[in-house]
């Protein structure tokens, strides 16, 4: 497996506890800066401390990324390196791909779901304004988010370190080991596990095959997430007793489509697409 084409041979090298601990640290300092926010403001729930400790935490790293490259990476052009910055036209472009894989790996995952008679379709009058802008903010700000970290920053840092094919791999297994996917127990926790897995997998090669552009996984990233939101939020009902196999692991009517038997085959097919159009 090829390296990505965007990150140039550096003329440094990164240290292995620079890696494992630069994100890591970026969050506790996020962390650490809002506890006061309790005492502050009593009326902020724990939820809404922490998210401002996330978007802190993005902050720092959004400040600081310039330097880390600079520093580890050798590099005068950070961004374009990340694959934030490219032509307009390559941003836009990409970023509609990756959007309309999302919306084709939905398309299955309901349509599996109503042909099973596991959920009921309601329709777009069910989602208010506020549910549509948190549908939209899902998708900017978690794929712009975890792509930056997982597929900009965190991919091109091991392909300093070891292989391409290792650092292929080990982006998509750290990536999935970060999520909860252990919290059901079981079978459900091997096929979220698996699935994020491939979901991986697929927002690198993504990357590599928009020539380093990041918009794409992050329209991938975002629109799964973002549209997932949006039919659990009216569009669709997912109905008590829908098999896990089928809706993916969850509690009650919250079931996580990645890990089900329809979230694999859609990624897998992506995957096996992905080789067979590249040759």
């Amino acid at each position: 497996m090829a390296a990505s084409p965007e990150i140039p041979q550096a003329r440094r090298s990164p240290r292995w506890i620079g890696t494992l601990l630069y994100v890591p640290g970026l969050y506790g300092l996020g962390w650490l800066l809002v506890r006061p926010l309790g005492g502050i403001a009593p009326a902020l729930r724990p939820d809404q401390v922490n998210l401002a400790g996330a978007v802190v935490s993005l902050l720092l790293l959004v400040l600081t990324l310039p330097l880390r490259l600079g520093r580890a990476w050798g590099e005068t052009q950070p961004w374009r390196a990340l694959g934030v910055m490219a032509p307009p036209l390559a941003i836009l472009g990409a970023f509609g791909r990756g959007l309309l894989k999302a919306l084709v790996l939905l398309a299955l995952v309901v349509g599996a779901l109503l042909a099973g008679g596991s959920a009921r379709w309601i329709g777009p009058a069910a989602l208010d304004g506020g549910e549509r802008l948190n549908a939209l903010a899902l998708v900017v700000g978690v794929g712009f988010a975890e792509e930056l970290v997982f597929r900009g920053w965190l991919w091109g840092e091991l392909q300093q370190l070891v292989a391409p094919r290792a650092a292929l791999l080990l982006q998509a297994a750290i990536f999935a080991l970060v999520h909860p996917w252990s919290r059901d127990g079981g079978l459900g926790a091997v096929g979220l596990l698996g699935g994020l897995i491939l979901l991986g997998l697929n927002l690198a090669l993504l990357r590599r095959d928009d020539q380093g552009v990041l918009w794409g996984a992050i329209g991938l990233h975002g629109g799964l997430v973002g549209g997932w939101f949006a039919l659990q939020a009216g569009l669709l009902e997912v109905l008590p007793g829908a098999s896990p196999w089928l809706a993916g692991p969850g509690e009650g009517a919250n079931p996580n489509p990645i890990g089900g038997l329809v979230g694999w085959l859609g990624l897998g097919a992506l995957l096996l697409v992905r080789r067979w159009w590249s040759g």
